[in-house]
């Protein structure tokens, strides 16, 4: 009887729902672990992804076990919060219904921390030719056409065909643009410099391509010159004010010119995934949600939205950016106000704690700034190395995180240079020779068969 009593007291605890894993949602979770309510938490994928580092997985410098945790082992100790594996396809706000992978599921309050993917600005079919970096199955896929470019260059006799393969355009100049492009460099110039036989990889081009007037738009403009200048000194060439017109499998058009390219990488614009259109909320023009000061959806009070889903306006700072502090201080603000809804008090406004941002290029050169406080150089690096191991999930990744930087800082070796599963049809053929999109050339069908 006493089970009974127990059980049928948990099943009448208000239901909270969770859609996303990530910064805002993992922290709701854990604000609402152990409390008096239910917690599911939905996710399409079974881990937490720190993000920040992701360009480092893309690039050869961390394996994806480094920045990524099990959701479930991060939430064990609540016995409150259930996670489940599903892809949420539609939210009715009004019946206060989601569905999941064809299922129904019921809540008494909802907290939508979906996350944002990257956006080509009405051109979708460029994202073949050019795919961004937000997911580790991105990072793998850029791993794979980085280091793929390579081999393929080492096998091509046309040497402007080489020359392409050689040449690496980064589109985009906020933090993950900065930061690729400057990896992509150290990686060409020092990690697998000595590595091919038939090709300098040292000779590669990298090009980070800024439609605005300076890189790293949301930082001090004196913090984002020295960037821009300590990317320079890497090697890579910065274009600003440039638009790209067109990405196709053999170049990009900066303007009304063409440069062959075969890596072309995406870091340019962000919008939320089509579950918020269809939701019969208001949205913005990338489809994120405008959000109340309490985090609520407008005439929806059961309805919260936090991190880059939501948008979030002050009278003097402004929307604010998609960083991971402003999705974590949100989830926890929206799990307190709907735990104070449960005990009969009000939701609070939520109020942002800036407490800086943060950019690294290359190996040991770093920016930062927080008020009035400015680091770069070898302090900011080392600013930004401590900041984001503090942040990383789980002990154990901190440590290994740690050791693969300093191996790499004195070595210059990155130690996931590991191209797994097929490469992309950007890279290869079916069969050498064979006409489409990244095909061999001649030349280099030839030289493919004398070598099998």
């Amino acid at each position: 009887m006493q089970k009974e009593r127990v059980s049928h007291y948990v099943m009448a605890q208000p239901h909270v729902v969770i859609v996303g894993g990530g910064f805002a949602g993992l922290n709701a979770a854990k604000a609402l672990g152990s409390k008096p309510v239910r917690v599911t938490l939905v996710d399409r994928h079974n881990y937490h992804l720190f993000q920040p580092l992701l360009y480092q997985v893309a690039t050869a410098g961390l394996s994806a076990g480094d920045i990524a945790s099990p959701i479930r082992a991060l939430l064990a100790k609540h016995k409150n919060i259930e996670v489940m594996l599903g892809e949420v396809s539609h939210v009715d706000v009004k019946a206060k219904q989601l569905t999941v992978d064809g299922r129904m599921l019921s809540y008494d309050a909802l907290i939508l921390a979906t996350g944002v993917r990257h956006s080509y600005f009405g051109r979708p079919e460029w994202e073949h030719h050019a795919p961004g970096l937000k997911s580790l199955d991105d990072a793998f896929d850029i791993r794979r056409r980085v280091l793929g470019s390579f081999e393929v260059a080492e096998l091509e006799e046309d040497d402007a065909v080489r020359q392409a393969w050689l040449t690496f355009v980064v589109v985009g100049a906020g933090p993950t643009g900065v930061e690729l492009a400057g990896a992509l460099a150290e990686l060409a110039r020092h990690t697998v410099a000595n590595d091919f036989r038939r090709i300098d990889p040292r000779k590669s081009k990298v090009l980070l391509v800024e439609a605005g007037p300076r890189v790293l738009n949301g930082f001090d403009e004196q913090l984002a010159a020295k960037a821009q200048l300590a990317l320079e000194k890497l090697g890579v060439e910065v274009r600003l004010n440039t638009k790209v017109t067109q990405v196709t499998a053999t170049g990009v058009h900066l303007g009304d010119t063409s440069l062959p390219a075969r890596t072309v990488l995406w870091a340019a614009g962000v919008e939320a995934e089509p579950l918020s259109r269809g939701m019969g909320v208001k949205v913005d023009r990338a489809g994120r949600i405008p959000v109340e000061p309490t985090l609520q959806i407008p005439g929806y009070a059961d309805t919260y939205v936090v991190g880059d889903l939501a948008v979030f306006s002050t009278e003097d700072k402004g929307t604010l950016p998609g960083l991971a502090p402003v999705a974590m201080q949100q989830g926890k603000h929206a799990a307190r106000n709907i735990l104070a809804k449960i005990q009969g008090q009000s939701a609070q406004p939520f109020h942002y704690v800036n407490r800086g941002i943060m950019a690294t290029v290359g190996r040991a050169y770093g920016i930062g700034q927080t008020g009035p406080f400015k680091l770069s150089g070898f302090i900011g690096w080392l600013g930004w190395l401590f900041i984001h191991l503090l942040f990383l999930v789980g002990f154990r990744n901190r440590v290994l995180v740690l050791v693969q930087w300093v191996w790499a800082y004195v070595t210059y070796q990155r130690g996931a240079r590991l191209m797994t599963g097929a490469l992309p049809s950007v890279l290869t053929a079916e069969r050498p020779g064979v006409a489409g999109d990244g095909a061999f050339s001649p030349t280099r069908a030839k030289a493919f068969e004398q070598r099998r």
